[in-house]
């Protein structure tokens, strides 16, 4: 029986999958990966999707792009798997 936790591989940023979300999904992402880590002290008041280039969605911290959304949420997520449920202080 293999006790790794199952890892996710980061989406790189020119990964062709990132075009495929909206605005709309980007925020609800966004959100999610707020509202996680709020739980580790990270707190992005501000955070909002900002603009389309070249097909992806930027986000509104330093001007993210949605692979950055996606693998933070996904660290937040491995998290909670590896340790039983949310972090709490």
């Amino acid at each position: 029986m293999n006790d790794t936790p199952n890892r996710r591989h980061p989406i790189a940023l020119a990964d062709p999958r990132t075009r495929s979300y909206t605005e709309p999904q980007v925020a609800a992402l966004l959100a999610e990966a707020c509202e996680r880590g709020r739980k580790f002290g990270l707190i992005w008041p501000s955070a909002t999707t900002d603009s389309v280039v070249d097909g992806r969605v930027l986000v509104r911290f330093g001007n993210a792009p949605t692979s950055t959304v996606l693998n933070l949420l996904s660290l937040l997520l491995d998290h909670e798997k590896v340790e039983g449920g949310p972090w709490e202080p």
